[in-house]
């Protein structure tokens, strides 16, 4: 998968440098994946979630952290949504970010 807007975890990393190697590891398996559908985002990531509007949040580091993504199949997509605190997710609209 390519991954878009990968800027925003490079500014979350600057200030959570605790979830580097966390982060690092995620975007490792994400650029070797090839995810055609919902089930082989599954296969690599059995605790990712699918919260709607083709986004899925992915839990960082213990899920102290969290990412949403918004998947495009067919174009081999990850664009970035949000990076943050478990905190900061609470505060908003997964499905609409």
């Amino acid at each position: 998968m390519e991954i878009t807007q990968r800027y925003k975890l490079e500014e979350f990393v600057n200030k959570h440098a605790d979830a580097l190697e966390a982060i690092n590891a995620w975007i490792q398996r994400v650029e070797e994946a090839q995810w055609k559908c919902h089930n082989d985002i599954k296969r690599d990531f059995p605790s990712a979630d699918y919260v709607k509007n083709s986004r899925y949040v992915f839990n960082i580091k213990g899920n102290n952290y969290r990412i949403i993504v918004l998947i495009v199949f067919f174009a081999n997509e990850c664009n970035i949504r949000f990076v943050g605190t478990h905190a900061e997710y609470d505060k908003i609209n997964a499905s609409k970010i």
